[in-house]
């Protein structure tokens, strides 16, 4: 497999295991992974939470780790990487609110580029306006957004994930070995 440089679009409350589990796989098989968050800079830091689904009507929430950015956001230029990567959590819901965030992931659509999105991180892509005659899986709660901006929302399995052209999505964590594999697969293509 060719290293490829990626990118990933996190914030503060990004949930743990979505960016931590898919930095970390990314950089052990060889590629290059940047992370970073509008208005922080490489070495800075953002808050994550942990969700799990514990029986009740939507997942729990507790304090996760610190995770550090590794490139500024300000200077980013997505001409100069290969694929985007957009974790869930809460930091989605503010980060489509970023015109400089749509602008950075209509880039990797229009380019064709392998975009891995997962849980919330629907919320950019239908704020981004790229989710049109595309099927997305998410985070339920967020499957009325994929609908409402022209999306096919995917109602699969928590451990499960789809990819429909140069997009694969996933509902949560759980899908870590399904979404990661697709995404890797597209990497390689």
């Amino acid at each position: 497999m060719a290293a490829k440089k990626i990118l990933m679009i996190t914030g503060d409350f990004t949930e743990d295991y979505e960016t931590m589990v898919p930095f970390q796989t990314l950089l052990a098989v060889g590629h290059t992974v940047d992370a970073v968050c509008p208005g922080k800079k490489a070495g800075d830091t953002v808050p994550t939470a942990i969700h799990d689904f514990e029986g009740g009507q939507t997942y729990s929430e507790k304090p996760g780790h610190r995770f550090a950015l590794t490139a500024d956001f300000e200077t980013t230029d997505p001409a100069a990487y290969d694929a985007l990567v957009i974790p869930g959590g809460r930091a989605p819901e503010y980060l489509r609110l970023d015109q400089r965030v749509l602008d950075l992931v209509k880039h990797f659509f229009d380019a064709n580029k392998p975009v891995a999105a997962i849980c919330h991180g629907a919320q950019i892509l239908a704020a981004a306006d790229v989710l049109k005659g595309r099927q997305c899986s998410s985070y339920p709660a967020c499957s009325p957004e994929v609908k409402l901006a022209g999306g096919t929302y995917a109602d699969i399995a928590v451990t499960e994930a789809v990819t429909d052209g140069n997009l694969v999505t996933a509902p949560a964590w759980p899908a870590h070995p399904a979404w990661l594999g697709q995404f890797m697969k597209l990497l390689d293509a």
